[in-house]
Formats: structure tokens, C-alpha cells, sequence
């Protein structure tokens, strides 16, 4: 018997397999799992701590003072030669602060914590609207080059869950010539083992995820980018 073909022969009738409810249960314990994992585990990966044997060390300027006192002490542990304070235009107070950019701030801490003023060098950006850490890191590398400084390896402060992106962007611009290492300084605003329960924590941690995805698969650097003046100091 010729099987029924309805609209004139344009479709036809195809058996498919569906769920029992002990399929789906299976499938929705499955999801709660993957979900589970993920978010115990997100933290972590944002916040990576994956140092390189360095002479040279980075600090990102934006980064509140204590992981400036934790950089210190990275920095006497391990005995750099050279640290480099890298961010752009301060976002609050500008007319009101000596310093005009963060790298410049974070250069006066290193200072006033004890750092002499032949091994801590501030590396300011430009002014962008987006991408500023990536702008940072362009900075730095034109300042190198344009110096005859590139190192052969580097380590970078970061703080939080931003370090993940801080690492990436850095070895997208300097991998090239320099192996990078990254440094996280625990984030202390929200308990990173549950940062589920606090707005904070959620807010940051998801947010940069979402930084972290749109740099590795969407993010595409500017043709042309103002790096640092050369007399950066």
C-alpha cells in the first residue's frame, strides 16, 4: 500500500523519538550538573594566577591599592629589575587629581610604598571609549619598542576575574616577542568561593565572562590605535 503523502506529495509523515519523563529527568539532572559545575567553577578560571620566570613585571593602574602592596611584595620576593604601571585617562576627578591617568597613579603608590623611581616606569594610554585594557597593552608594547626594552618574558598584576582577559589580550599583542605570565590578586569586595550571593559578585564575575568570550572569539583590534607618548614619564 503506497503511504500517504499529504500537500500534494510536498511532505511526508517520519517518525521521531521523544523523551519519557525519565529521559527528561535524566537530561534536566544533566543540565543541573553542567550549571553547577560552571558556576562553582567560573571564578577560578577568570581568576588565574599563572606566573612566568620574569625579570620584568606589569601592573595594571586601575587596580585598587591593596593589590599594589601585594605587587610590592611580588616584586621584592622575586626580584624584578623593572615594573611597568600601564592604564588610561582617570574616569573620576581628573581636574582635580595630579595624576592624569592611572598608570601614572599607580606609579606615585609604587613610589610612596618603597619602589625607587630607576625601576618603576608608567606607561600611560590614550583616551578610548572601549577595549582600554587592549589599548594599555598597545601602549606598553610601542613604548618598549620604541625604547629597545621588548623582554623576553613578563609578568602582569592583575585583580579578580579580570585577570583571564588581562592575560589574553597581553599575549594577543605581545606573545609575539615576550612569554606572559599573569599574577591575580584575590578580589576582596565579594568572597570569591561564593560569589553567587552577593550583587557584587555576580555582577563582576558574569560580566566578565561575557568580556572574556567577546575577546577571544569576537573581539577585533582596531586598525589604528594612539599608543603612549615616548617621553611616557
Amino acid at each position: 500500500m503506497k503511504p500517504h503523502t499529504p500537500f500534494w506529495g510536498l511532505f511526508r509523515r517520519r517518525e521521531c523519538v521523544v523523551p519519557t519523563w525519565r529521559g527528561w529527568a535524566l537530561m534536566l539532572a544533566a543540565a543541573a550538573v553542567v550549571v553547577v559545575f560552571g558556576v562553582g567553577n567560573m571564578h577560578s578560571f577568570l581568576a588565574v594566577t599563572a606566573p612566568v620566570p620574569a625579570e620584568v613585571m606589569v601592573v595594571e593602574g586601575w587596580a585598587p591599592d591593596y593589590a599594589f602592596r601585594e605587587a610590592v611584595a611580588e616584586f621584592k620576593r622575586h626580584h624584578y629589575s623593572k615594573v611597568y604601571v600601564t592604564g588610561g585617562s582617570l574616569e573620576q576627578g581628573l581636574h582635580l587629581s595630579e595624576y592624569k591617568s592611572y598608570a601614572k597613579l599607580g606609579e606615585a603608590m609604587l613610589l610612596q610604598m618603597g619602589l625607587s623611581q630607576d625601576v618603576v616606569q608608567a606607561v600611560p594610554a590614550e583616551r578610548v571609549m572601549q577595549d582600554r585594557t587592549h589599548a594599555s597593552v598597545v601602549a606598553l608594547s610601542a613604548w618598549m619598542q620604541q625604547h629597545g626594552v621588548v623582554p623576553a618574558s613578563l609578568n602582569v598584576v592583575s585583580h579578580g576575574a579580570h585577570a583571564r582577559r588581562t592575560w589574553l589580550l597581553f599575549e594577543k599583542v605581545l606573545g609575539g616577542k615576550t612569554k606572559v605570565g599573569i599574577i591575580s590578586v584575590v578580589d576582596r569586595d565579594y568572597d570569591p568561593k561564593r560569589w553567587w550571593k552577593t550583587s557584587l559578585g555576580v555582577r563582576l564575575v558574569t560580566d566578565e565572562m561575557l568580556a572574556y568570550v567577546y575577546a577571544r572569539f569576537l573581539f577585533s583590534p582596531p586598525k589604528e590605535l594612539p599608543a603612549s607618548p615616548a617621553g611616557a614619564r
